[in-house]
């Protein structure tokens, strides 16, 4: 008798069961603005007053803003720089060791989220040719010397003369009021032809090339200036608290796009709702392991931008967002948004209005009877199996 049949030969129904399979199954965090339907308010004598947190809040972009004279010292060194640039493209003169295709500015300058005191503006320059540091060098003398040429006619003060300098992503071009960071791309088909000894890195191509994917979508989607000013002010928060250090620029253009917009009326939410719906959000765990978070719009697959971090670090952002949001509910915003006091009030207990705060303590405890390596094989094991790892070959 054939072993797995049945009495008379019979074979069983539906064969040998498979080996069980984990699956990732993603959940998303609670969200009280997407849920408020289901949990309406407690009827009360008065509304919330936000008034004195919106000021606030406005009142602090303005000081993050950057002031005239710095806005236009970068506008000015850009509008010279990408001219020589888009000069190349077309006509290359005496550069013959590579070849333009295209010239993109990227980066905060140009999303408008620039941050005063950080006068520095991104542009990627694609090449045709393959990305070798010879001719990432000779094209750095090229834009120096035609920069001169374009500007000889001018009377430079000590502050606008240029300098060029070179490193891994490509160059800089600086003065001393303002800096532009030029980064060396080249075409998709040409990152499988890089050779770590001759060419720039491939992962630096890679993040060049969805910079500009970063800045297409954010100009197609996130132009409100409402998502400017919040994601300035989330800027300002990674500086000062270093849970939220790890977050990315793009990390942040997407949650602050997602807590204004991602609402059931699909318009605007006021700055302050918005403000507060971050900490909510990143306090119910949306950038925790199994949170579905929020997935890469320009990258192919179900890309979780928060899978960028550690498994430490999204526990830390997490607990600190909580502590956060607890003295946010009890009128410490100004503490938050570095008005008044330090960023102690993460680490320390705090009193708001007879209120006692404690901060949170970590919950993630590193394994200590595995490897660094297995341990990162177990989590891609149970959170990137279903997940396409994508890349920027063909994305463009």
């Amino acid at each position: 008798m054939v072993r797995g049949a049945l009495r008379g030969g019979r074979p069983m129904r539906g064969g040998i069961r498979p080996p069980f399979k984990k699956t990732f199954v993603p959940r998303h965090p609670f969200d009280l603005t997407l849920a408020e339907v289901f949990f309406p308010k407690v009827p009360q004598a008065g509304t919330v007053d936000d008034s004195a947190l919106t000021a606030a809040l406005l009142k602090r972009n303005q000081d993050l803003s950057p002031t005239p004279t710095e806005q236009t010292a970068i506008g000015n060194l850009v509008t010279k720089v990408q001219a020589v640039l888009d000069n190349l493209v077309l006509a290359p003169g005496d550069l013959t060791t590579c070849q333009l295709e295209e010239v993109r500015q990227v980066g905060s300058f140009k999303k408008g989220t620039i941050l005063t005191g950080n006068n520095v503006a991104d542009i990627v320059v694609i090449l045709k040719t393959l990305p070798t540091k010879e001719a990432v060098d000779a094209l750095a003398k090229k834009v120096e010397t035609d920069l001169k040429a374009s500007m000889k006619t001018e009377v430079l003060t000590k502050g606008d003369q240029h300098t060029i300098q070179t490193h891994e992503r490509g160059f800089d071009v600086a003065n001393m009021h303002a800096k532009v960071r030029i980064m060396i791309a080249t075409l998709p088909q040409n990152l499988r032809k890089l050779e770590p000894e001759i060419h720039m890195d491939h992962k630096l191509m890679q993040s060049h090339l969805a910079a500009i994917r970063h800045t297409r979508w954010f100009e197609e989607n996130a132009h409100h200036s409402s998502i400017k000013v919040l994601i300035r002010i989330l800027k300002d928060l990674t500086r000062r608290f270093d849970a939220f250090s790890p977050l990315s620029a793009w990390m942040l253009d997407l949650i602050a796009h997602l807590a204004i917009m991602n609402n059931p009326s699909r318009q605007a939410l006021p700055i302050n709702l918005a403000f507060r719906r971050v900490f909510q959000l990143l306090s119910a765990g949306l950038f925790l392991p199994g949170s579905a978070g929020i997935t890469d719009p320009t990258e192919p697959g179900h890309i979780r931008v928060h899978t960028a971090m550690t498994l430490e670090q999204q526990d830390v952002c997490c607990y600190t967002a909580q502590t956060l949001l607890r003295v946010l509910a009890h009128g410490g915003y100004k503490h938050i948004l570095g008005i008044e006091g330090n960023t102690s009030i993460v680490r320390e207990m705090s009193v708001w209005n007879g209120v006692c705060v404690s901060p949170l303590n970590a919950v993630y405890e590193k394994p200590t009877d595995k490897k660094e390596g297995d341990l990162e094989e177990d989590i891609d094991m149970i959170e990137n199996e279903n997940e396409d790892d994508g890349s920027d070959d063909g994305a463009e």
